[in-house]
C-alpha cells in the first residue's frame, strides 16, 4: 500500500508546472487553480507527518534503518512540491506584472477587466495594490526627470505632447496643474504626466 501511495507524490504538484507551461504556450493566464493548489499544500502535510513518523521511529530503534529510503523519498517529495508551488505562483506573478506594465502601469485599467479578475485568486489582486503602490512611490522620486512607466522600447521624441482626448478621464493633476480631459479637446502636456493615459486609450496624440 505504502509503495502504491509513493508512487503518487509529486504528481499534483506536476499539473501546475503544466499549467504553467500551457499558460506561457497560449500567452494567456489561467483561472488561479485554489482546489489543486490546496490539494498539494494538504500533501505537503501528509509528507511532513510521514516524516515524523519515521524519525519517531528511528528514534525508538537506533538499531532500525529499515525507514531510511522512506524518509529520502518522502523528503524529495516534499521538496518537488514545494519547486513547483513555488514555479506556479512566481510565472502567474510575472505574467501579471508584464500585463500591468503593458498598460503602462495603470493598476485601475488592469482590475477593471472583469474576465481578468475572475481569473485571480484574492491574493494576487493583493499583491497588485501593493506592487503598484511600490511603483507609485518609486515613480514620484523621480517624476520631475521621468516617468519610470512610459514605454522603453518606443522612447518619446519630445517632453511635451499634442494630446486629444477620446474618452473623458476626469481631472489630472500635471506639470500645468490640474485639467479636466473632456473628449474632443486637445492639450499640449508634458508627456510623462499623460502617458499612461494614452497607454489606456483615453487620450492620443495629434
Amino acid at each position: 500500500m505504502a509503495s502504491a501511495d509513493s508512487r503518487q507524490f509529486g504528481d499534483l504538484a506536476t499539473q501546475l508546472v503544466q499549467e504553467s507551461r500551457r499558460s506561457t504556450l497560449t500567452d494567456t493566464l489561467l483561472k488561479y487553480n485554489d482546489s489543486l493548489v490546496r490539494t498539494v499544500i494538504r500533501e505537503q502535510r501528509n509528507l511532513e507527518e510521514l516524516i515524523n513518523n519515521a524519525i519517531a521511529a528511528q528514534a525508538d530503534n537506533a538499531a532500525f534503518t529499515g525507514d531510511a529510503p522512506a524518509l529520502l523519498l518522502y523528503q524529495t517529495a516534499v521538496l518537488r512540491n514545494k519547486r513547483c508551488l513555488l514555479a506556479y505562483h512566481a510565472h502567474r506573478l510575472d505574467r501579471l506584472k508584464d500585463m500591468y506594465w503593458v498598460l503602462g502601469a495603470a493598476l485601475p485599467a488592469l482590475l477593471a477587466d472583469g474576465d481578468l479578475r475572475a481569473r485571480l485568486s484574492p491574493h494576487e489582486v493583493d499583491f497588485l495594490r501593493e506592487y503598484n503602490a511600490s511603483v507609485m512611490d518609486f515613480r514620484g522620486d523621480f517624476s520631475a526627470e521621468l516617468d519610470v512607466a512610459a514605454s522603453v522600447t518606443h522612447p518619446p521624441r519630445d517632453l511635451h505632447a499634442l494630446v486629444r482626448v477620446v474618452r473623458d478621464c476626469g481631472v489630472i493633476q500635471t506639470e500645468l496643474g490640474t485639467i479636466d480631459f473632456r473628449k474632443g479637446q486637445r492639450f499640449m502636456v508634458r508627456r510623462a504626466d499623460i502617458e499612461h493615459l494614452i497607454v489606456q486609450g483615453y487620450l492620443e496624440e495629434v
